[in-house]
């Protein structure tokens, strides 16, 4: 009999526990369920933060590109929890995962009290005129006003200038730029199109997921950045093809001459078309690891069989598995899915912008 009544927490770390020594058939199970019984918590080793990580990767229902959901390389760093070593955590996070284009999916798990109010690491900022027209990216003007309060004085004022991190640590607030050599971007160009190249569009070739809590056994995670690669159709049919968003399909449109008066002609469509041809090529031409939305789905089949091979439930969003373009013409459109959410998993969070000082803040280079 326990020593101390069980709390949920408790229960879903002796459940962790089963999982993770059912699935890698290692020893000590019993003693590791007793300690739970005995205290009421669990201190994860580290590989069993690198199983729960890889397990909430495997159970991510938004996620089409979780076959490689083993591979993903977790960094313990728990005992980091100072602003300035947090950054230099995350720039090495950066450098490394991006591996000259090669891309590997990386996890940075620090320690308690760390925040990043950014959403992801990079991030184009948004400016908004006094007319309302904004410059660079639209999603962003929000986060963008706040590192201003927060001390930022701007970039160049360009489409993509990117913003610099705020890390909260323990309440205080410190923004920090990101040097160049940690932000690649890729160019965009058009394999048929010269004059595409004039458009002058680029894109940063890594998304780091910044604002997702980690859920482990009873535990929270709240700053667990982690990345894989880009889907072309996150750039190309949502980022820069969005209303919303950089709404460029019109742009394009004319670039390429084709007629935007008759809406019956698709030329919304031919304009999307050639704008994912455009990020594919680049991507391809620069070296840069990026799935296409056909390969994506022809890989989330055959996560499906292995999955059901080891005797495990796929669970997923439909909304999210099938890409924004053509969606018709993949597997997963003709598939159904149970969305219950279990976990390890992950949570998003509440942006922190209003439980935080208004006062400015240092800013690091």
């Amino acid at each position: 009999m326990s020593a101390t009544p069980l709390t949920v927490n408790a229960r879903e770390a002796l459940d962790f526990l089963a999982l993770y020594h059912q699935e890698t058939g290692r020893p000590g199970l019993r003693s590791r369920q007793a300690d739970v019984e005995r205290t009421g918590t669990l201190t994860l080793s580290a590989d069993e933060l690198t199983f729960g990580a890889r397990v909430a990767w495997r159970n991510s229902t938004r996620c089409v590109g979780r076959l490689p959901w083993a591979s993903l390389t977790v960094r313990d760093l728990r005992h980091v929890t100072a602003a300035p070593d947090v950054f230099q955590e995350l720039v090495r996070h950066l450098r490394s995962s991006f591996a000259r284009g090669r891309i590997r999916p990386t996890m940075s798990v620090f320690g308690p009290g760390v925040h990043i109010h950014n959403d992801q690491l990079i991030r184009y900022a948004g400016y908004r005129a006094p007319d309302g027209t904004v410059t660079g990216d639209p999603q962003n003007v929000a986060l963008t006003e706040h590192l201003r309060r927060l001390g930022w004085a701007g970039g160049p004022g360009t489409p993509f200038d990117v913003l610099p991190l705020a890390i909260e640590t323990h309440g205080a607030v410190t923004l920090f730029e990101l040097p160049p050599d940690a932000v690649h971007e890729v160019r965009l160009v058009h394999p048929e199109y010269p004059a595409f190249a004039d458009l002058g569009l680029r894109w940063h070739a890594l998304p780091v997921i910044s604002d997702m809590t980690l859920h482990v056994a009873g535990q929270q995670f709240a700053c667990a950045p982690f990345n894989g690669w880009y889907l072309g159709t996150e750039i190309a049919a949502r980022n820069l093809a969005d209303q919303a968003r950089y709404n460029l399909l019109p742009l394009v449109a004319r670039t390429l001459c084709i007629g935007t008066r008759d809406r019956r002609a698709l030329w919304l469509d031919r304009a999307l078309l050639e704008l994912n041809v455009a990020v594919l090529h680049s991507f391809d031409a620069a070296g840069v690891r990026m799935a296409d939305h056909h390969g994506a789905a022809r890989q989330f089949q055959q996560f499906e069989t292995y999955e059901r091979r080891a005797g495990r439930a796929v669970r997923g969003r439909w909304s999210w598995l099938i890409p924004p373009m053509s969606p018709a013409t993949t597997p997963t459109w003709h598939q159904t899915y149970d969305e219950t959410e279990v976990t390890p998993n992950f949570t998003r969070q509440t942006p922190r912008w209003g439980e935080v000082p208004s006062g400015r803040c240092p800013v690091h280079r």
